[in-house]
C-alpha cells in the first residue's frame, strides 16, 4: 500500500506540475511521458522516502523502477537504518556484516547488493530470535517442542518443482498442510496442471523461507533449500501401491512420499510429502538450492564398561494419524535387545508385546486416509500414516520415520483374547523395520494395537556407537 500511494503522489504532482504549465492533459500518455522523462536523480530522491517492504513492491512496477529501487544507495540507507542504530539487533553475524560495510564502497558492488544483504541479514536476526525455541526439548518425543511454532514465525512454506521427461519444468505451491504432533503433511493437487503420471521426470521438494515484508499480493524474498529430488525413472521400477478408492489409487514413492492417480488414466490427482520433524528447520533453511542439508555427525559418549552399550535405554514415541486427526500417540521407555536376540542382522526392541495385554492400547476411530483435491474428496480404507522416533540411551533421535503406510488383513489361529479381524502392518526401509499387529473389535468396531516390535539394522548401531555386535 505505502508503494501504491507513492507512486500515485508523485504521478499527481506531476499532472499538477503539468495543468500550471499548461500542457495537454487530456492524453493518458501524457502524465506517463513526463514521469518517464524525469531524472533518475529525482526519482531515487523520491523512493528514498520508502521502506524496505514498498521499496521491494516498487521494483514489480516496470523496468524502470525494478533498475531504480535495486540501487544500492537506497538499500544501504535501510540497512544502516535498521541495523547499526538498533544495538538491541547486534549479534556476531552482525558485527562482521557492519564490519564489511565501512570497508567497502556503497556503489562499487553489483545492483542490488545491499538489498540482498539487507534480507540476508533480517534473516540471520529472524533465525537467532527463534533458534532457542528450538533448545526446547520434549522428554517424551526427544525433539523440539516447538518446532510447528517455528516454521511459522519464519515464515517457512515448500515448493514443489515437477519436471517432466520433455524438459518443462514447474514449481508449485502446497495445496494445503496439516501439523501433527511429530511431523507435518503436505499436499499438491494441480487441478489439472500435473503432468501425466508417465511424463514426469524428477520432483523436487524445496523448504522456502520468506521474508516478512508487507507486500499485499506480492511473493515475499525468499532462500530455498533442496530437501528431496527423486528421480521417478528409477523410483517407478519399486513403486507401491498402498491403497485406493472408488476415485483413485496410492503409490508409494519411497518413505514419506505418495503420488494419487487418477483410477483408469495416468493423470496425477494429488503429491502428498509427510516429513518428521527431526532437524526439520534446518532442513528448510541450511541447504541450498542445489544440495540439501548435511546432517553433522555428532557421537554419544562411548562407555567401555558396559559390555551391552549400544542394546539397552531406548526409548520409542509413536504416532498413528492420517491427514486429518491422531489415532493414537505412545512413548515407551527402557527397550532393550540382549546379543541372542539379535537375529538376520537386526536389533529386536518390543513395545507392545503380544502375550501382555496391558499393554495393548486402543485406538480413537477408524484407519483411514482421507484426501482431497479441489471439489473432490474421498477416503482410502486401511491406510493411515506412522511417524516414529526412536531415541538412544542419551535420549537424542536415532532413527526417524514418517511414512503413509497399508494395513493389511491377515488371517490368524483363533485367539481367545479378542473376537475381531486381525490386521498388520509391515513398514521397511536401509536402517529397519517396523511390524505392528491390529484387532478390530467387532463389538465396539474398535481397533486395538496389540504387538509392536522396532527391528533396527545392527550395522546403523555398530556405526554409531562405534562397535562391533
Amino acid at each position: 500500500m505505502a508503494a501504491a500511494k507513492a507512486v500515485i503522489s508523485s504521478r499527481r504532482a506531476v499532472r499538477r506540475h503539468l495543468i500550471k504549465a499548461g500542457a495537454d492533459t487530456s492524453s493518458p500518455a501524457a502524465p506517463r511521458n513526463w514521469l518517464d522523462r524525469l531524472p533518475s536523480e529525482i526519482l531515487i530522491k523520491i523512493l528514498s522516502y520508502l521502506d524496505a517492504s514498498a521499496l521491494f513492491s516498487i521494483i514489480h512496477v516496470n523496468k524502470l523502477f525494478s533498475h531504480l529501487a535495486n540501487d544500492n544507495a537506497l538499500w544501504n540507507k535501510i540497512y544502516i537504518a535498521k541495523f547499526h542504530k538498533n544495538t538491541k539487533q547486534k549479534s556476531k553475524c552482525l558485527d562482521k556484516l557492519l564490519l564489511q560495510m565501512t570497508t567497502v564502497q556503497v556503489q562499487d558492488q553489483a545492483a542490488g547488493y545491499w538489498k540482498w544483504l539487507y534480507f540476508k541479514t533480517v534473516a540471520a536476526c529472524d533465525m537467532n530470535k527463534w533458534k532457542r525455541h528450538l533448545e526446547l526439548i520434549s522428554r517424551h518425543t526427544g525433539l523440539p517442542s516447538r518446532t510447528e511454532r517455528v516454521l511459522r514465525n519464519l515464515c517457512i512454506t515448500w515448493e514443489l518443482t515437477i519436471s517432466d521427461k520433455s524438459g518443462h519444468e514447474e514449481t508449485f505451491e502446497p495445496s494445503w498442510s496439516q501439523f501433527f504432533e511429530t511431523s507435518v503433511t503436505l499436499c499438491w493437487s494441480g487441478g489439472g496442471s500435473l503432468p501425466s503420471y508417465q511424463q514426469i521426470s524428477t520432483l523436487q521438494l524445496h523448504g522456502v523461507r520468506r521474508i516478512a515484508l508487507d507486500c499485499p499480493g506480492l511473493k515475499k524474498p525468499g532462500r530455498r533449500s533442496l530437501m528431496e529430488k527423486l528421480d521417478m525413472q528409477i523410483l517407478t521400477k519399486a513403486v507401491k501401491v498402498i491403497g485406493q478408492d472408488r476415485l483413485v489409487e496410492l503409490k508409494l514413492l519411497q518413505s514419506g512420499i505418495i503420488i494419487g492417480i487418477w483410477k483408469g488414466q495416468s493423470s496425477v490427482a494429488f503429491v502428498m510429502f509427510t516429513l518428521h520433524f527431526h532437524r526439520l528447520v534446518e532442513r528448510c533453511t541450511q541447504g541450498s538450492s542445489e544440495c540439501p542439508y548435511v546432517e553433522p555427525v555428532v557421537k554419544p559418549p562411548f562407555d567401555d564398561i558396559d559390555p551391552e552399550y549400544g542394546l539397552h535405554g531406548y526409548q520409542l514415541h509413536i504416532v498413528l494419524h492420517n491427514t486429518v486427526c491422531e489415532f493414537m500417540s505412545g512413548s515407551f521407555s527402557q527397550l532393550f535387545c540382549r546379543r541372542s536376540q539379535i537375529c538376520d542382522g537386526l536389533m529386536q526392541l518390543t513395545a507392545i508385546s503380544r502375550t501382555n495385554l496391558s499393554q495393548h492400547t486402543p485406538l480413537t476411530g477408524s484407519i483411514t486416509l482421507p484426501w482431497k483435491c479441489e471439489a473432490l474428496q474421498g477416503t482410502v480404507e486401511n491406510c493411515c500414516i506412522v511417524t516414529l522416533t526412536l531415541l538412544d540411551e542419551f535420549s537424542k533421535p536415532f532413527w526417524c520415520i514418517s511414512s503413509p503406510v497399508s494395513v493389511e488383513l491377515h488371517k490368524t489361529p483363533v485367539s481367545y483374547d479378542y473376537d475381531g479381524e486381525h490386521y498388520l502392518v509391515h513398514y521397511h526401509d536401509s536402517d529397519g523395520r517396523v511390524n505392528m499387529e491390529f484387532v478390530r473389535m467387532k463389538e465396539r468396531k474398535q481397533f486395538v494395537l496389540v504387538s509392536l516390535v522396532v527391528y533396527v539394522n545392527i550395522c546403523k548401531v555398530n556405526k554409531y556407537f562405534d562397535r562391533d555386535y
